[in-house]
């Protein structure tokens, strides 16, 4: 019998990136070894991945724009083509402004409740172009999905779209409608929406775009507005509809508002969180176990404070979570900005962020920062339609998921943040390989299933 080849993809600080060592191969297990063993039990299956992905927003395309042809190929290349990139097959965007915006903006003029000035006028200058060109270079695999971070201004107690607000309720029904005419909108121009979060971090008073729901407050939106709407429109077998869009420390309590309210949960396909508050991973698990049926996506995360060009904590920190999101039901995956500018922007209130990739756009080059290679290691390895398998690791040195792809391929993740090389004995069907992995270091480990 043919010894099972082992692929081993890694990027370390020493300086590989997304770098193929030379092969190894298992051999027979004769329950020698107890020590050292991360397990793989692919018998075991768990949530299947919808895809990863990352935010095309006004100032990733207003970036891209701002540079030479080849660099603006470049960034959707290494994004999403799935052979000489990292294989995206996700994209989000926004309706109406958010904070990576030139500034505040909308599709109607003031006081139109009957939305007859709605146009997409604006996008079309720069959003919908570089979206279609990610969706050219994905393929069929291409799925996107919008949030607004505000209503218009006309439509909000505090009459602006900046420093929270709420929606009023005489215009609950016209805003409603307002999601419908920015999918149909879309559509027209070539780009299916697939889904919809109700509403960007619907916690958070901030200094830019945004707008407060409570939890019932969202979950009557959704039952009473929104989903009638969407339903009327023909668009509700289609779409993914998600609540919530915020932090994971309160995401099983709004799951709870939203999913136990069954006329409002029967419009709703799952809960969308970001990482800002901390990891609290055993609460995606709790939402999953209460709510089986719901889907799990991470919808937005980035490294806060400006360019941090060459940090390696960046890498490190979107793998952790990454891997602890997995564990814990977690479908899909979506970074935030996929290119900003050499000072972390645009952005119309100086919210400056890093990116994975930075442009330079004074003098048209391109930095792929550390967390773009870390997130390579999931993105372009476990594919659309893969699932999560059983594994079991020896030390808390170590980090690991483990997901079979569609084409039986399997894909293990061993993340090693620690400051020392940490050997390990893969171990999967009555058989063993010897490897390690050096310090500041993540690897992708790959293998046909037995």
């Amino acid at each position: 019998m043919t010894a099972r080849k082992i692929r081993i993809i890694q990027t370390s600080q020493a300086g590989d990136r997304l770098t193929e060592l030379a092969p190894t191969a298992f051999r027979p297990d004769a329950n020698e070894v107890e020590n050292q063993l991360i397990n793989v039990y692919d018998d075991i299956s768990y949530q299947e991945i919808i895809g990863f992905g990352g935010a095309i927003t006004e100032a990733s395309a207003i970036t891209a724009s701002m540079l030479s042809e080849e660099n603006r190929s470049k960034i959707i290349e290494a994004y999403y083509d799935a052979e000489k990139g990292i294989g995206y097959s996700l994209a989000r965007t926004h309706i109406n402004s958010c904070d990576f915006s030139l500034g505040n903006y909308t599709h109607v003029e003031d006081e139109d409740v009957e939305l007859k000035t709605f146009n997409i006028a604006h996008d079309k200058e720069h959003i919908i172009p570089y979206i279609k060109r990610a969706a050219e270079t994905a393929g069929d695999s291409f799925l996107l999905y919008a949030s607004p971070w505000s209503p218009p201004a006309w439509m909000k107690t505090n009459g602006q779209m900046n420093g929270g607000g709420k929606l009023k309720p005489e215009y609950r029904d016209a805003w409603a409608r307002y999601y419908v005419k920015f999918i149909e909108a879309y559509e027209a121009e070539g780009l299916p929406i697939w889904g919809l979060t109700v509403q960007n971090e619907a916690k958070a008073v901030q200094i830019w775009d945004s707008c407060i729901y409570s939890a019932e407050e969202e979950a009557a939106f959704v039952r009473d507005h929104l989903g009638p709407e969407l339903e009327r429109a023909g668009l509700m077998d289609r779409m993914h509809l998600m609540v919530w869009d915020h932090n994971k420390e309160r995401v099983y309590d709004r799951a709870r508002a939203a999913f136990e309210d069954a006329e409002a949960s029967k419009y709703i396909w799952g809960i969308g969180f970001h990482w800002y508050s901390g990891d609290h991973f055993d609460a995606l698990s709790l939402v999953h176990d209460r709510f089986p049926d719901k889907k799990l996506v991470f919808t937005e995360g980035c490294h806060e404070g400006g360019v941090q060009l060459g940090s390696w904590k960046s890498g490190e920190r979107y793998a952790h979570d990454i891997i602890g999101n997995l564990n814990n039901w977690m479908s899909g995956w979506t970074d935030w900005n996929i290119v900003l500018d050499e000072q972390g922007g645009p952005n119309h209130v100086g919210n400056f962020c890093d990116a994975p990739i930075i442009a330079d756009t004074t003098t048209d080059t391109l930095t792929f920062q550390s967390s773009y290679y870390y997130i390579g290691h999931f993105s372009k390895y476990i594919r659309p339609g893969a699932v999560r398998v059983g594994s079991s690791k020896y030390t808390e040195k170590l980090q690991t998921t483990a997901f079979r792809n569609p084409d039986g391929t399997i894909a293990v993740v061993v993340l090693n943040k620690t400051d020392e090389e940490v050997p390990y004995i893969l171990r999967n069907r009555e058989e063993i390989a010897e490897a390690s992995i050096p310090a500041h270091s993540i690897q992708t480990v790959l293998f046909p299933a037995k």
